[in-house]
This record gives structure tokens, sequence and C-alpha cells, in this order.
């Protein structure tokens, strides 16, 4: 195990770690009124739930990081056709739960595959596209591993749960156009993309907004929250800004939020930050999104170093997946864009999400790891040419 870690990225490592144990203490902080008064829980349910989510999490990080990633060849193919299959289950049988079908109920346990979905979506693209790396000038093999993640594309949207969608969407799209495909077929794919997006727009207008429920619509109507505090509309956002405005530049003080007493919906989970500012600050604030950004960094070098391309789209797709949530959901919780119910990486409550992003991490620290080995064998054999 130690020559595993010598050769993970330790910086992003560290990072990680800490950053889950700043989130395990703020889903404490601000669970524990929502957990007792809305729920009749103890204050420390969904602390301990958290707790167990990680440790599992971690355990199965620690198997990962150990399979080397050419084994994932042979398995993705199984990964794509399961999580489709039980996607399609989930539509029969699952549990409704904020509007959309999105959960398996198992015992006191909800179990979410479109988490997961993302996940498997990263591994079969980057294994497809590393299997066929002489073919990509053929529009056949760039399009055929795209279709699939377009079924669970929309088998997420038809949940409906928008936020989901729009992720494993965006996943496969920057995926795709990171490609090493020749211009003329990346010329090609730009303009369709430009005409698909024209189309959905122009749907949009014709049937004035038609193809949305009323709440998806709102939204999309995020602009002066606070007029519509008694709409649904508006509370929720209005709350996460009146949080803001509370923590100022240093903040309550640890535990000291009140938007947790029941004026935040979902504090724990999509509306975390707000009620991090509201007891640390926005210095605090601020220094978590640097602290984002150097992870996306670290995800991205991972990603250029990588030693095939398999490797390095896997890496790039942890990347891309872990900066879409945290966009996302920023933007949604602070007004800029619309809500989408997305967790925010590292903090936010949620067993599969946590689980699924701890499972993305060791995917990424898999390919730091190979990327190692082949520098280490490169220095031997230049060693071994001097010698000679």
């Amino acid at each position: 195990m130690r020559k595993v870690f010598s050769k993970m990225d330790k910086p992003l490592l560290f990072v990680g770690l800490t950053f889950f144990l700043f989130g395990l203490v703020m889903v404490l902080s601000a669970s524990s009124m929502e957990s007792y008064m809305r729920y009749g829980y103890g204050p420390y349910h969904y602390f301990y739930r958290q707790a167990i989510f990680l440790a599992l999490g971690m355990i199965l990080f620690l198997i990962i990081i150990r399979i080397p990633t050419k084994v994932y060849q042979w398995f993705s193919y199984v990964f794509m056709i399961g999580i489709i299959g039980v996607l399609i289950v989930l539509t029969v049988y699952g549990h409704i739960s904020n509007n959309a079908q999105s959960w398996f109920k198992i015992g006191g346990i909800s179990i979410q595959p479109s988490e997961f979905a993302k996940v498997i979506s990263i591994v079969f693209l980057s294994c497809y596209y590393g299997k066929n790396r002489e073919n990509l000038d053929k529009i056949k093999t760039l399009i055929l591993p795209i279709i699939p993640v377009m079924i669970i594309f929309g088998l997420i949207l038809i949940q409906p749960d928008l936020g989901t969608a729009l992720i494993v969407g965006l996943i496969a799209f920057l995926m795709f156009f990171s490609l090493p495909m020749p211009r003329k077929l990346l010329k090609r794919f730009q303009l369709f993309v430009i005409g698909i997006l024209v189309c959905v727009i122009g749907v949009y207008v014709i049937t004035d907004g038609k193809i949305l429920k009323d709440y998806q619509k709102e939204r999309f109507n995020f602009r002066d929250p606070c007029e519509r505090y008694q709409e649904d509309s508006g509370y929720q956002l209005c709350n996460s800004f009146i949080a803001f405005k509370n923590g100022g530049f240093t903040g309550q003080g640890i535990g000291k939020s009140t938007q947790k007493y029941l004026y935040l919906p979902e504090s724990y989970t999509d509306f975390i930050f707000p009620i991090i500012v509201e007891e640390w600050g926005l210095w605090v604030g601020i220094l978590l999104i640097l602290i984002y950004l150097f992870v996306i960094y670290r995800l991205y070098r991972i990603a250029r170093r990588a030693i095939n391309l398999q490797c390095s789209l896997m890496a790039y797709g942890v990347c891309v997946y872990v900066f879409l949530h945290v966009v996302i959901n920023l933007v949604g919780v602070m007004g800029i864009g619309p809500l989408t119910g997305v967790p925010l990486p590292f903090l936010s409550y949620g067993g599969s999400y946590v689980i699924s992003l701890m499972i993305a991490l060791a995917l990424a620290e898999r390919v730091s790891i190979e990327s190692s080995n082949q520098l280490k064998k490169k220095g031997r054999g230049r060693e071994r040419k001097k010698v000679n």
C-alpha cells in the first residue's frame, strides 16, 4: 500500500480528505435542527449516516486505486448495460421524492442510480475511445458510444431530474469534443450541436415552455426572489440570500446559523454553501471556491500527464464531473442561474453522490499511479542506455 500511496497525487488526496471531513462537520451543523424539528430524528441522524457513507466510499476508494485501468475494458459494457437496465426498472418501481422518481427505497436507505450513471458514462466513453484510438477519423466510431449515454440522459430526464440529466449530457459532450479527431469532423459536429441547440430553443419558444412542467419552469425564474418570498419560486432562493447577508465577511460562528431553523429547505444538501457562509463568513466561502479550483486543476493535470487516451479521458471526465457540480450548484444558490438540485462536491449530504464521487476520485488517482509507473520505467530505460 505504501508503494501505491507514493505514486498518488498527494495534494489532491489530502485536500479531498480534508474537504470531506469539513463537509461532515457542516452536515452536522446544517442538519441538526431540521433532523429534530421536521423529521423527529436525533440531531446526529444525518451526521452518522454521512459518516457511514464516507466509510463505504473510502473502502471502495482503497479497492479501486489498486485496479489497473485496462481491466475496465472488459467490464465497461457490462456496467453500461446494467445501469440502463436499472434506470428502466426505476421508471416502474422507483420511489418518488421532490417530484422525481429517482430513488430505490430499500429499508431506510435511498439509492439514486443516476449518480452512478455519471461515473459509468465516464468509464464507458474513456474505454471505448481508448480502445478505438486509431479509428477516431470515422463518424461511426465517434457516434456509436454516445448512443447509450443519450439513452441514460433520456431515462434520467423522464424521472424527471433535469439537473442530473444535464450533467450526464455535458460530461459526454465535453469528453467528446476533447477527442483528437480531424478538424473537418470537429467543425461538422460543432455545426450539428449548434443546430440542435437552435431547434431546442425554437421548440421551447413555439410551445411557450409547455414542454417543461410548472415546477421546472419556476426554477428559471431566479431574478429578484425576495419579491416572491411567499411563492415557491422565490422562497428558497431568498432565504439563501438572507444566509449570505447574515454571514457577512466573518460569519455568525460555527453552529450559529439561523436559516437552518427550517427557513432554508435542503440546508444540508443542495444549499449547504449558504449555511457555510452564514456561519464561517464570506472569506471562507471564497477560500472554498479557490480550493475547488485547485482540485479541478489537479484533476486536469492528471489528465494531461496520462499515459494513453483511455487514462486521459477518464481523468478528464472526472475533472469535468467535479467542475460541473461545483458551477451548477453555486450558480443556483447564488441566484446567478436556475436551481437544479445538484449537490456540492465534498460538502453536501447524500449517500449515492458521496460514494459516486469517491469512486470518481479513485479512478483519477489510479490514472496518476499508472502515469508515475510509466515515468519510472522510462527513467530506468534511460539509465540502462547510459550504462550500455
